[in-house]
C-alpha cells in the first residue's frame, strides 16, 4: 500500500490542524493506520493508531484529548484532527500502515510526512 500524508501548514498556537493520509494500491481496510511524528533532533515518536474499522483508537499521553484520529474508508484516507496545538508539536508528520492493530511500531509502510510548525 502507498500513503501520502497532507495538509501541514504553519499555525498559532491553540490553532487547529486536520492531516490526512491517502491510501492507493491496496484494499484500504486491510490496515490499521497509524501517525507519527518526528521533531528536529528528536527520534520519530508515536502519536496515535487507527483500528482497521476505526473503532478504536489508541494515543501517546502528549497528545490525548487534543488530537482525534480517525478514517473514511470509502475515501481510502485516515485524518489526524490536531485541535489546541502547542509548540511542542511542531514536527513532521508520516502516516503509516500496518495489517495489525495495537502496534506504536513496527509499521510496514509509510508515506512521506507533511510540515507542521506551531508558533508561539
Amino acid at each position: 500500500v502507498q500513503l501520502q500524508a497532507s495538509g501541514g501548514g504553519l499555525v498559532q498556537a491553540g490553532g487547529s490542524l486536520r492531516l490526512s493520509c491517502a491510501a492507493s494500491g491496496d484494499t484500504f481496510s486491510n490496515y490499521a493506520m497509524g501517525w507519527f511524528r518526528q521533531a528536529p533532533g528528536k527520534e520519530r515518536e508515536f502519536v496515535a493508531a487507527i483500528s482497521r474499522t476505526g473503532r478504536f483508537t489508541d494515543y501517546a499521553d502528549s497528545v490525548k484529548g487534543r488530537f482525534t484520529g480517525s478514517r473514511d474508508n470509502a475515501k481510502n484516507t485516515a485524518y489526524l484532527q490536531m485541535n489546541s496545538l502547542e509548540s511542542e508539536d511542531t514536527a513532521v508528520y508520516y502516516c503509516a500502515a500496518h495489517r495489525m492493530y495495537g502496534l506504536r511500531d513496527g509499521y510496514d509502510y509509510w508515506g512521506k510526512g507533511t510540515q507542521v510548525t506551531v508558533s508561539s
